[in-house]
């Protein structure tokens, strides 16, 4: 499993208009190539009176799994610049479909992969992308003497307070980010003197917003 990686944020649309022509853009986080194969066909069904459905995907962490397709238009100015995208900004498990409703304006090979490129970094940005990372999550325990310490310190610091249970004694719900497990033990031990008691329990996925680019 990746520590971190990009994908997108939701199945989502966004739509431009260039030389009269309609450029809809869709997008889907998708795990394997039939779920990819399934929501271009989706597209396909529900447009299916568009000009060109162009489609392009990338999945596995190490993008494994790369296809493109023109549905129509010139080789290589419409599946390839799109997936070019894709994988310029890093985003992975993703598929996307480019929906083009013919204008009456011929836009010739050039203007055609910059229409179905930017219409896929038009998609992302309007769509959104995130980031995410394996967290190691840990249940940390201290006695009431120390809870404001302790959660003064998680709240002040890069580590991620998820909830707090109030029992016989105080169990703070927090994580870290894998690569960073053994730092996140020596800062608890650190904080509290050594009078806390941590276990780590699941990892799992948290997901921030990317940084528009």
């Amino acid at each position: 499993m990746l520590n971190s990686y990009y994908t997108v944020k939701k199945t989502g649309q966004a739509e431009q208009t260039i030389q009269k022509s309609r450029f809809i853009t869709h997008m889907k986080r998708v795990t394997t190539e039939n779920e990819a194969k399934e929501f271009i066909e989706t597209i396909k069904k529900e447009h299916w009176n568009a000009t060109h459905n162009c489609s392009a995907y990338v999945i596995g962490e190490n993008d494994e799994v790369q296809k493109a397709n023109d549905d129509g238009e010139p080789s290589g100015t419409a599946g390839v610049p799109m997936l070019n995208v894709l994988l310029k900004q890093k985003l992975k498990d993703t598929v996307v479909v480019v929906t083009r409703y013919f204008g009456g304006i011929k836009l010739g090979a050039g203007g055609l992969i910059r229409a179905y490129g930017s219409s896929v970094s038009v998609g992302i940005e309007e769509i959104g992308a995130v980031e995410r990372s394996l967290m190691q999550h840990y249940e940390v325990t201290c006695s009431y003497e120390l809870l404001g310490k302790i959660e003064n310190e998680l709240r002040q610091s890069t580590y991620t307070l998820i909830d707090i249970n109030y029992a016989e004694n105080v169990t703070f719900l927090t994580a870290a980010p894998v690569e960073e497990t053994t730092n996140y033990e020596n800062w608890l031990v650190e904080i509290s003197n050594d009078r806390v008691t941590f276990n780590a329990t699941e990892t799992s996925y948290v997901e921030e917003d990317r940084e528009k680019r």
